[in-house]
């Protein structure tokens, strides 16, 4: 407690420095794609520091989320027209890097921001990283998939605890145990996710892939040794709950959503970004089952998630100045001492300070989850990766496809390894 507060001492005495007569009004251009619930949070946030800060100043600006953020945000920097602070998804940083958008983050910027990089989920700050270690942006959440589940249904089944929780359930066969009992009791898909498009179906394979210690590159090579035999099995996995009626039929995101709140599936694997949308219908009375959710399930040899970050990161941009970055980084940490508001997001927070809060541990079901963060999965390190990437596309065009029996995943495996090594030969 001593160390945070005497960060935020520090932060503060920054901030009393800018608002000092000395200093006009800095204005902090800020960009990000965060839309929904995420957006209300963030906005109320930037509210909220400005009340706080009438010398520091943060004018935001909301972009549509994916390729037309990533491709406004590399030609706006390429012509020195860019934001001075934007959110960034760390799966992105190697194209970024390729790119030469963002700019370093040095150990005296963290200070300056009352920060340091202990102050951070290990896997987060790596992924913030290049592979010599230098920090490129400075992690705000570690999201993940979760899985959501009905608490009410799976009452008195040997798959719920006495806390409430999930359990029995440490394999494919005991998952699909579950969902094929799910389907006996009248879920039309007992589990859900969005299995149209490249997005839900990336996250459920890459966690599979993940659980089996699988690797989609290794030193450049796609898919290389028992890689391929451990992405057909994912690929497989999902294909046999496909064909057993256990999965939907091509949902969309919207729709999968809607199959778990409108009680056709059991458990809806997704983003700890919906925990939002079922508590909000829990509590306005209209999801009618109590609900919860947890990290998803060991299934294979080793416990791992699909999972990402939304990070702070400055434009690489060499006319801006000093008392700008100063200003900039007050932000970034004033973000990170206030970070328990972005987590009734159902967002982990990257900072440890707040996830080891007793706010925080009152938080649920994030704090129950929140064991997932030693265990997250982020995407490949490579400019074929990431948001909106090849990958995304890869997964679109052909494991998707086999999930629902129009390829073999063998040839879906195997037609991913050409596509992609294409882009990195």
């Amino acid at each position: 407690m001593k160390h945070t507060l005497s960060k935020l001492a520090a932060t503060t005495a920054l901030i009393t420095g800018l608002c000092s007569p000395a200093w006009a009004q800095v204005e902090v251009e800020w960009w990000d794609f965060l839309a929904g619930g995420d957006g209300v949070r963030m906005k109320a946030l930037i509210s909220q520091f400005n009340e706080e800060h009438p010398d520091i100043q943060i004018e935001g600006t909301t972009l549509e989320w994916g390729l037309p953020f990533y491709t406004k945000v590399r030609t706006s920097v390429a012509v020195g027209a860019g934001p001075d602070i934007m959110t960034y998804h760390l799966s992105r940083l190697p194209l970024a890097l390729e790119e030469d958008v963002l700019s370093p983050i040095s150990d005296a910027d963290l200070e300056t921001a009352g920060l340091s990089k202990d102050d951070f989920f290990e896997a987060s700050i790596t992924a913030a990283s290049t592979d010599d270690g230098q920090l490129m942006a400075i992690p705000f959440d570690i999201h993940a998939v979760v899985v959501h589940y009905n608490r009410t249904a799976l009452e008195g089944t040997e798959w719920l605890d006495d806390d409430g929780n999930l359990t029995n359930i440490n394999s494919i066969e005991d998952m699909t145990n579950l969902l094929t009992w799910a389907k006996e009791q009248g879920f039309s898909d007992p589990l859900s996710f969005q299995s149209e498009g490249g997005g839900g179906t990336w996250r459920m394979f890459y966690t599979l892939l993940s659980q089996q210690g699988g690797e989609i590159l290794t030193d450049g090579e796609v898919l290389a040794g028992d890689n391929m035999d451990k992405a057909v099995t994912a690929i497989q996995t999902l294909a046999d709950w496909r064909a057993a009626g256990l999965i939907p039929e091509q949902a969309a995101y919207e729709a999968s959503v809607a199959l778990f709140s409108g009680r056709k599936s059991v458990l809806h694997i997704n983003g700890v970004w919906e925990v939002p949308t079922f508590k909000d219908q829990t509590e306005d009375g209209s999801l009618g089952f109590e609900w919860f959710a947890n990290e998803v399930p060991q299934m294979m040899d080793q416990p791992a998630t699909w999972a990402d970050s939304h990070a702070f990161a400055i434009p690489n941009d060499p006319e801006m100045t000093q008392e700008k970055r100063d200003a900039v980084l007050a932000v970034i940490g004033w973000m990170q001492e206030h970070s328990l508001a972005w987590a009734g997001a159902g967002h982990i927070p990257a900072y440890k300070p707040t996830v080891e809060s007793a706010e925080y541990a009152e938080l649920q079901p994030n704090a129950t989850y929140v064991s997932l963060a030693d265990n997250a999965a982020f995407d490949p390190r490579s400019k074929i990766a990431g948001v909106a990437s090849p990958i995304y596309d890869a997964v679109d065009n052909l494991i998707a496809p086999a999930v629902h029996g129009f390829l073999s995943a063998e040839d879906a495996a195997a037609q991913m390894k050409d596509q992609l090594q294409g882009l990195l030969d």
